[in-house]
């Protein structure tokens, strides 16, 4: 390898992100630098700081072309992350770069550089582009070090995934192969229909699904405009959108309000998000959608408060009513409309199979996406911090609506405002799983855990240390060890459902897996407790 190593940044599109996100970006780089040092290297940063900007991010895919026009193709190098990061802005240098390259992040829920490597890695894997990836809170412990000396020397770093093994090794019940075999058949007959508003959010390469891919499993786009939406929320009046929050309100959920909406969740932007739940039913019912996601994130946050409320109250049963224009028919009567943050085309397929495999088997059928934000040790057990800002039904957090309160999304990010669907994820089994892409083929890891309760003061400081207006879920997976996952989960996001019991979670991930299978998709089995011999 050539002795002096390159280092890029990649950063958001939204230049309040990046200001406020460079001084934790700038501790990183100083102890990834500090560390190829020491092991003998020179390392030299592909970019410079913008004095202007205020930040040293690569910050579109604009200036990212920019930027690998100045980089030697076969040179070592480190994208180095402690933020959220839009993929596109370098995908295109990294297919083309000859030389090896290292993905690195902080083991930090603050911003988060885990998670945006976490979506930089799964868009590397779907894209077959060669890419080692280590991770590190202090970028001095043996995982690490170990690894960068082996990178540093021409190796490709090799992780420990033996916790996933496929599920030809297994054999499942009988009667789970038959539901699960019989319902899928029934998917690729009936097909289903995606409603996708605006496709490829924030750079997430890897959580579009190609076309030829999702066909084979029955389920076909729907591409929808996010204009569309918009459109569509002046059509709803203001008494409709004042039921909606009364229905809340009856319900017990809790907004925290305040007089400026620049920084505080007003009853405006509460209305607003009413207005789009309310729209966003009747374009699925129009064009006969079984799941749907918003993009938000660009475009639309210029116009609208967030998301987020809209998101999670999809995902539960029971919500609020909406009857199509101009009759009294009340639109998906009884039924979660599954919704996928951020248009993650995988979730959104997952959460379909969720969906009707949960309802299918007694169980509450509400299903959301996580962030994969951080974890920590807590007495015998690691901890994830699972935490989204949308998504989240109600039916997941303790006390369900009298137990979630909604807060105004960081102006940082949401100029807008608009109300999160804030609360703890309550105790119980789960099913995680994650639809992903390697190889041109449609995978799936699925696995079991449990959601646990952390006493009051350890979740105050989980929440202080990522995004406290958004919900959170403590999770601890069985039998997968953080760098397990690490090495191995290709996405920022989990799905996650909950189950009665651990015997119903056992039956539920047999007939998923089986359903996935018989859809055309691998599937492999991650962890313990699953049941399958």
């Amino acid at each position: 390898m050539a002795e002096t190593v390159i280092l890029i940044a990649n950063g958001d599109l939204r230049l309040a992100a990046n200001q406020t996100c460079w001084a934790a970006q700038a501790e990183v780089e100083k102890k990834v630098t500090e560390a190829v040092e020491a092991l003998g290297r020179t390392i030299e940063r592909g970019h410079a700081y913008d004095e202007t900007k205020k930040h040293g991010f690569i910050d579109s895919q604009k200036r990212g072309m920019e930027v690998f026009r100045t980089i030697a193709p076969t040179a070592p190098l480190i994208v180095a992350e402690a933020v959220w990061q839009y993929s596109h802005h370098l995908l295109h240098g990294l297919y083309t770069h000859q030389g090896p390259i290292l993905t690195v992040a902080n083991w930090s829920g603050q911003w988060p550089g885990l998670v945006g490597m976490m979506n930089l890695n799964a868009c590397l894997t779907k894209a077959g582009i060669p890419y080692s990836t280590l991770w590190s809170e202090n970028f001095d412990d043996e995982l690490f070090l170990n690894g960068l000396k082996r990178w540093l020397n021409g190796e490709k770093i090799v992780h420990d995934t033996s916790h996933a093994k496929p599920l030809g090794a297994f054999k499942l019940p009988k009667p789970a192969e038959e539901l699960g075999g019989a319902m899928a058949r029934e998917l690729r007959k009936n097909k289903s229909i995606m409603g996708i508003f605006d496709e490829g959010c924030m750079g997430m390469y890897n959580a579009i699904i190609p076309d030829e891919l999702l066909h084979a499993t029955g389920v076909f786009k729907e591409r929808l405009s996010q204009s569309a939406l918009y459109a569509e929320m002046l059509t709803v009046s203001d008494e409709e959108a004042q039921q909606v929050r009364s229905w809340l309100d009856a319900k017990g959920m809790k907004f925290l309000t305040g007089p400026n909406p620049e920084t505080d969740l007003t009853d405006e932007q509460i209305l607003g998000q009413c207005k789009m739940y309310i729209a966003a039913l009747r374009i699925a019912d129009d064009f006969g959608c079984d799941t749907i996601g918003i993009q938000y994130q660009q475009g639309l946050k210029d116009l609208a408060p967030a998301s987020d409320l809209v998101e999670g109250l999809l995902n539960n049963v029971d919500r609020p009513p909406v009857t199509a224009r101009g009759n009294g028919r009340v639109l998906y009567e009884g039924q979660a409309l599954p919704h996928f943050n951020e248009v993650d085309e995988c979730v959104g397929l997952d959460a379909l199979v969720t969906n009707r495999v949960w309802t299918k088997l007694g169980y509450d059928p509400e299903t959301t996406l996580h962030d994969v934000r951080y974890g920590e040790t807590y007495g015998d057990d690691y901890v994830w911090v699972f935490l989204i800002s949308g998504s989240v039904p109600p039916n997941h957090n303790v006390g369900g609506y009298a137990g979630t309160t909604s807060e105004r999304q960081p102006a940082m990010y949401f100029k807008m405002g608009g109300g999160t669907v804030k609360g703890i994820s309550k105790p119980g089994e789960i099913i995680w799983s994650r639809i992903f892409i390697d190889a041109g083929i449609l995978k799936a890891d699925i696995g079991r855990a449990k959601v646990i309760e952390l006493p009051a003061d350890e979740t105050q400081r989980r929440w202080d240390a990522t995004t406290p207006p958004w919900p959170i879920m403590h999770t601890v997976m069985y039998g997968v060890t953080r760098d397990q996952f690490m090495a191995r989960h290709k996405s920022n996001h989990i799905n996650v459902a909950y189950c009665p019991s651990a015997a119903d979670a056992n039956k539920a991930l047999a007939v998923k897996a089986a359903m996935f299978r018989d859809m055309g998709i691998d599937v492999s089995i991650c962890g313990t407790n699953h049941g399958l011999e």
